[in-house]
């Protein structure tokens, strides 16, 4: 009896080759091997584009916290790392500096914004109690200061308010009341008697305030070429200079003068473009610096892309402290109503943070360069020196160009 054989099955059909459009050669991955060209390009939903672009520039996944641990609490553990060969389990050097400076500075400014507009209260207050010697009776003065240590009593209750901000702000409370106090012992005076001090007092300290405020509204000047800058009269022109240049440095002089007379005024608008500007001064000063470490170690014969990758991290690690300094700071403000207990061993943490920042650098600087702690602390005290230097001069930098640039 013969047995049916089954059909015979036929072998599942292999996936169709996909083939380079540039070169024709069978695609093997994302990128042709052949040529280079990646398999997806430009024209595909805008929405792919911006995810790629985000992942190019934060690529902010998993990595981010087998990162940001060891960036932090092991000195030199990243460096070693990179250079090692052990890469892909962390985040790049360039992206971990780009993402935590964008974080930090957005923080910073935050923190900084609200700071400088509780200081400029506090500067109004204080003049507003300099005033307090135009009232006329003692009613009068203690309206004025009971209404102006209310609006310090608001402040000092405000979210996010530093310590900074609150000593200033009891230091308006002290120059209110003496100046009420003041006010109300020459009224109490002048009660007495009234001709002799009237003809003693007021017409002395007339001209001083008077005097006081002209000062006060004094242009500020300053010279060039030994000789006080005037746009019409005498200005800049450097031979060497095409005109237009010469044109945009008479131009930026005379913002300089404009915005440096409202500086005592209200400075926040000076600062806070000085604060803008200093990504883009830290971002020119970090190849300098790794410069600095291809001079003071160049006898380890490392690459200077080495020291690069050193100076890349140690900037993300000061990033990331100020980033966490600044947490804090908000976080210990906000104890001070919320939770008093909490204020004091904030303030203690915080006093690490600070001590962890030089500490932190010093034993990175050991455990990459491998030295020991003598040379180590002779490199470090002079390349700090130098880096302070540097640090000072563009800020000064930045200070110039937002006072040139400010509006």
């Amino acid at each position: 009896m013969e047995t049916a054989t089954p059909a015979a099955t036929a072998p599942p059909s292999a996936p169709p080759k996909v083939l380079c459009a540039n070169c024709g050669v069978e695609l093997l991955g994302p990128h042709c091997y052949a040529c280079g060209q990646p398999v997806k390009g430009m024209v595909r939903h805008l929405g792919s584009i911006l995810h790629d672009v985000a992942d190019t520039i934060f690529n902010i996944d998993s990595r981010i916290f087998r990162t940001i641990l060891p960036l932090y609490f092991k000195p030199g553990y990243l460096s070693n790392e990179y250079f090692s060969g052990r890469r892909v389990r962390y985040v790049t050097p360039f992206r971990l500096y780009f993402f935590l400076s964008v974080a930090a500075f957005l923080l910073m400014q935050i923190g900084l914004d609200s700071s400088l507009d509780l200081a400029r209260n506090v500067v109004e207050l204080s003049r507003d109690a300099t005033e307090m010697a135009s009232a006329d009776t003692p009613a009068e003065v203690e309206k004025r200061r009971d209404n102006l240590l209310a609006q310090l009593e608001q402040e000092k209750s405000a979210a996010g308010v530093s310590q900074a901000t609150v000593d200033r702000l009891e230091h308006a409370e002290k120059e209110i009341r003496r100046q009420a106090d003041k006010r109300l012992e020459k009224l109490a005076r002048l009660q007495k008697t009234p001709a002799a001090d009237a003809a003693s007092t007021t017409p002395s300290e007339a001209p001083a305030a008077s005097g006081e405020k002209k000062a006060d509204k004094d242009d500020f000047t300053f010279e060039v070429d030994g000789k006080e800058w005037d746009l019409k009269k005498d200005p800049i022109h450097v031979s060497w200079l095409p005109d237009f240049v010469n044109t945009k440095l008479n131009n930026a002089a005379l913002r300089m003068k404009e915005n440096a007379t409202h500086i005592k005024e209200d400075p926040k608008p000076f600062l806070l473009e000085t604060f803008a500007v200093l990504p883009q001064v830290l971002f020119v000063l970090m190849p300098l610096f790794a410069l600095l470490l291809k001079l003071f170690f160049i006898f380890k014969r490392r690459l200077y892309m080495e020291h690069l990758i050193v100076a890349l991290h140690s900037h993300s690690f000061i990033f990331l402290s100020l980033i966490f300094v600044t947490l804090t700071m908000l976080l210990r403000s906000w104890s001070r109503s919320a939770a008093p207990w909490l204020t004091m061993p904030l303030g203690w943490l915080l006093f690490a943070m600070w001590w962890w920042l030089p500490i932190y650098l010093f034993l990175m600087q050991k455990r990459v360069y491998r030295q020991g702690w003598f040379f180590t602390s002779v490199k470090y005290s002079l390349i700090g020196i130098c880096y302070t230097i540097m640090i000072t001069m563009g800020a000064v930098a930045a200070a110039v160009v937002s006072l040139a640039t400010a509006k």
